[in-house]
């Protein structure tokens, strides 16, 4: 059986759990790389036949020409986004590219909701507080979620799975998204301008992939239109918001709470241990100091069921394209 080597850049001890067995029996054999695939690291990946990436990985033109120098016509991504992918140059260069588009939608909206709730009640205060002896409840008033209106900020598959886990909680449901989903109407979801969307919403969450058309389109213009005390949910690509301008509005308390999942400049930071460190981003520290933030560092994703679908999708991705099949998750 001729065997095809795969560079996996950027991983964890958590990958190896989940796709060495996802290996077994194929002709694929996986070099485990810590590095993060960059300008620097990409000379790694030259005796494979093709690389995997994660979400912080870089594959701009200059990287995606050393991987076709070196032979390699496979880019697999172990994640649904691509927007750190050279699409263009991709295709130039005759490198084709296969995602994971749904691995599990229901581990990052459940994430999601939870992370609304923390935020509402105040659960992180509160287990920080008790630990020190402190069973004082001031400063922890929060609201019933019963009659509030949320805003969904696109209704893909993460979306509608959100929409679906509201419904028990009787909110009015509003969403944007230039595609509407089909099913929308019988779960009670209504569209509306990003403006209505903006000027509505007590609580608004985003589940849109990153494109050119929509970076920082939470903004200081976006964040005027916003109700007072909002509370804002990113679960999906930190350039999404401009965290400068998230700061500002929470300090002027025109933004109620924030929950992040991701960070636009979260490359140096997320997945990393950095505890015996200062932070040198002053943008994430100032994040940090605000009692009423929720800072998670990109975990939405990170349940058995959805890992172990990665690993299948992934290396089934691998198998389609070396084998000639049909390549059903093709970026490019």
């Amino acid at each position: 059986m001729k065997k095809f080597k795969i560079a996996f850049f950027d991983t964890k001890p958590y990958d190896r759990l989940t796709f060495e067995p996802a290996v077994e029996n194929t002709p694929f054999e996986i070099l485990f790389l810590e590095a993060r695939l960059t300008r620097h690291s990409v000379k790694m990946a030259e005796e494979c036949h093709a690389v995997c990436i994660f979400v912080n990985d870089e594959l701009s033109a200059p990287i995606l020409e050393k991987l076709a120098q070196f032979g390699i016509r496979l880019v697999l991504l172990r994640c649904a986004g691509f927007n750190n992918v050279d699409l263009e140059a991709a295709k130039r260069l005759g490198i084709t590219a296969l995602r994971v588009p749904a691995y599990s939608p229901r581990a990052v909206a459940e994430y999601t909701l939870g992370m609304l709730l923390c935020l509402d009640r105040k659960i992180h205060r509160a287990f920080c507080r008790v630990r020190e002896n402190n069973f004082s409840i001031n400063g922890f008033l929060g609201f019933d979620l019963y009659g509030k209106t949320i805003g969904i900020v696109g209704t893909g598959k993460i979306g509608i799975t959100f929409a679906k886990l509201l419904q028990g909680f009787g909110m009015r449901l509003l969403a944007y998204d230039p595609y509407p989903a089909k099913d929308a109407a019988e779960l009670g979801l209504e569209y509306v301008s990003c403006d209505e969307l903006y000027h509505a919403c007590d609580i608004l969450s985003f589940h849109c992939p990153l494109s050119a058309e929509n970076v920082h389109m939470v903004n200081k213009d976006s964040i005027g239109k916003m109700k007072r005390g909002v509370i804002i949910l990113n679960t999906s690509r930190g350039k999404l918001i401009d965290t400068a301008a998230l700061v500002e509005g929470l300090k002027a308390k025109k933004i109620g709470g924030a929950g992040l999942d991701v960070y636009e400049e979260e490359t140096d930071y997320f997945f990393e241990d950095r505890s015996d460190s200062a932070i040198d981003d002053d943008v994430l520290a100032r994040l940090l100091t605000f009692p009423n933030v929720l800072v998670t560092s990109h975990q939405a994703f990170f349940t058995r069921e959805a890992v172990d679908a990665i690993a299948a999708t992934t290396i089934g991705n691998a198998s389609a394209f070396f084998d000639g099949k049909p390549l059903v998750n093709k970026v490019c």
